[in-house]
């Protein structure tokens, strides 16, 4: 029972942001975009799915932590709001890479260098159904046992090594050869 707890309670879907092979392994990451460390992890993450990209399938599942991180949702709404135009990795990356500066006029600028519809955006931001689906990610984290970020599961189970490109490449190797 007490390993269970840290197994993913929902699957790599359909309805997840995902990159890669739809039959790669699935590596689940739970963040918050103003979390340093989530920050930090991005270009290992980027790194390791360069090499073994054809094999994993890379899904992003939000888990802003409001508490300590004020402006997550915010960010995290402006992600979901670029993908309904198409743009969920650009603004993915864009979102990791400012490093914190995720205030409205931020999130907005961003949204202008994506050339997306920023009226569009705006609306999309506002609508409750995202936050509906954001809620609902979060509350799927922590019935994994998600209690901070980056989380990561490697197929249903958590990864709990350290977020390097040599230990997080090791550990995908060793699932992917069935070790």
């Amino acid at each position: 029972m007490g390993e269970d707890i840290h197994r993913l309670r929902k699957p790599a879907s359909e309805d997840d942001w995902s990159r890669g092979p739809a039959d790669g392994l699935p590596l689940v990451e739970y963040l918050d975009y103003q979390c340093s460390h989530c920050q930090a992890a991005y270009p290992v993450i980027e790194s390791v799915l360069a090499e073994l990209g054809g094999r994993v399938r890379f899904v992003v599942r939000h888990f802003p932590v409001a508490s300590i991180h004020p402006q997550a949702k915010g960010a995290a709404l402006a992600a979901e709001a670029a993908g309904r135009q198409g743009k969920f990795w650009e603004m993915h990356r864009r979102l990791l890479e400012a490093r914190g500066a995720l205030s409205e006029v931020d999130l907005r600028r961003y949204a202008q260098e994506l050339r997306l519809d920023l009226e569009q955006f705006d609306r999309d931001r506002v609508d409750e159904s995202l936050s509906a689906e954001i809620r609902e990610e979060k509350l799927l984290g922590v019935r994994s046992g998600v209690n901070g970020t980056p989380t990561l599961y490697i197929g249903d189970v958590r990864y709990d090594g350290r977020i390097s490109g040599e230990d997080l490449k090791a550990a995908l190797l060793a699932e992917l050869n069935g070790s």
